[in-house]
């Protein structure tokens, strides 16, 4: 379902607004006036044409689009960027959009690796040329805006580091994201979508009906290993209904709160890497980051300014983090998968049957994506013994 409008409080403006149509309103700074001014916009004809307005309004009405016309998935992965994109330019006119703001939001973030650069400038432009194909604007102001390359990730786990991995995951919660995913090679938006309802535990899977499933042509079915059987089961018992793989909160685990889980493994493991090379930051560092700290922070709406050793532990924190995760790798939901994948060819399973139970329409994929393994010399010197005997 769309989103309905409603009005929310705006704390820099002081006042409520709404977007309807793709237009934002500022509605006042009474509550009761803003709502009765909310009420009379509702009434009013639908009005199309958003050209000169704000760009996150048209953010906003790309969303719904979204939200009503394509999976929850790629949902969640359009409002995570262009939410991002509306922060930094909360004012900024569609016709005033200029490919420098979109290079100079995503250059905002100098940790993204290639693949999510070229993800955030993907967000930004199949927004705007929606905008264009539905009539919404009448030109693309960053149709030329050029789109960098991603980057193949041939990162592999081997089962030293995954075991390493558990030690380092102190949420069992988690710990079972990463086992099940390393178990059966299942992809992350299978994981985290998953219900009691598509379990089959006698058969040992789970299944998706095609309304569900990628490409929405055919059931994708996920196999399940003993492993994946006991969390599988303990969870069905626990959330019969809803999604299964919930976090400590009992709040389904979201991408992004994935992507942070990973993190925080990042950098217990750097940090313990940095004590092991001896490494630290020094006060002359520490010192000459905190003019780059933001000075000021909100206690209970209110702005105070944060005491000289807050800004140096701060500082120190973050300084420690920014080298320990240079010294350690990053790892993911499909990386998991694709150490699956690697592990499995490499153990003898023929590429129709993996391409399967990965769940690819197309085996053709699995030689593009997995070509790696054609510069492993002892995984190609096994296999051509087997082919002579």
């Amino acid at each position: 379902m769309a989103r309905q409008p409603k009005p929310w409080y705006r704390k820099d403006r002081k006042a409520w607004f709404v977007t309807i149509d793709g237009k934002r309103h500022n509605l006042g700074k009474d509550k009761s006036e803003a709502f009765d001014r909310f009420h009379q916009l509702m009434t009013k004809p639908k009005q199309r044409q958003v050209v000169q307005e704000s760009l996150p309004a048209l953010i906003d009405v790309f969303l719904d689009w979204v939200q009503k016309n394509r999976a929850p998935d790629t949902y969640e992965w359009y409002q995570y960027r262009l939410e991002r994109f509306a922060q930094r330019y909360p004012d900024l006119r569609i016709g005033d959009l200029k490919p420098f703001h979109v290079q100079e939001w995503v250059d905002s973030y100098p940790d993204l690796s290639k693949t999510s650069r070229r993800n955030y400038f993907r967000s930004i432009k199949r927004c705007v040329k929606w905008s264009l194909q539905q009539g919404y604007i009448e030109t693309n102001p960053i149709e030329h805006l050029q789109v960098p390359g991603g980057e193949r990730n041939e990162q592999i786990v081997t089962f030293e580091e995954y075991n390493v991995l558990l030690e380092y995951c102190r949420d069992q919660t988690f710990a079972d994201l990463i086992v099940t995913t390393w178990e059966t090679g299942c992809r992350p938006q299978e994981l985290l979508r998953v219900e009691g309802r598509h379990v089959d535990l006698d058969n040992s899977r789970w299944v998706f009906p095609p309304s569900e499933a990628k490409g929405k042509k055919a059931p994708r079915i996920v196999y399940l290993s003993d492993a994946a059987v006991a969390i599988t089961k303990r969870l069905v018992e626990d959330y019969p209904t809803g999604k299964l793989f919930r976090n400590s909160r009992n709040t389904p685990w979201k991408t992004e709160s994935v992507s942070c889980g990973f993190d925080r493994i990042q950098r217990r493991m750097g940090r313990d890497k940095m004590k092991e090379l001896g490494e630290t930051v020094s006060t002359a560092e520490i010192k000459d980051f905190i003019p780059s700290l933001k000075p000021n922070k909100t206690i209970k709406g209110k702005t105070v300014s944060k005491t000289q050793a807050e800004l140096r532990e701060e500082a120190k924190t973050k300084l420690l983090n920014y080298r320990a995760v240079r010294l350690v790798p990053r790892y993911s939901l499909y990386i998991l998968r694709h150490s699956w994948a690697t592990r499995a060819l490499q153990s003898g399973l023929d590429g129709l049957t993996v391409a399967i139970l990965m769940g690819h329409s197309d085996p053709s994929t699995l030689a593009r994506v997995y070509q790696h393994l054609s510069h492993d010399p002892q995984h190609l010197l096994k296999q051509a013994k087997r082919a002579a005997s």
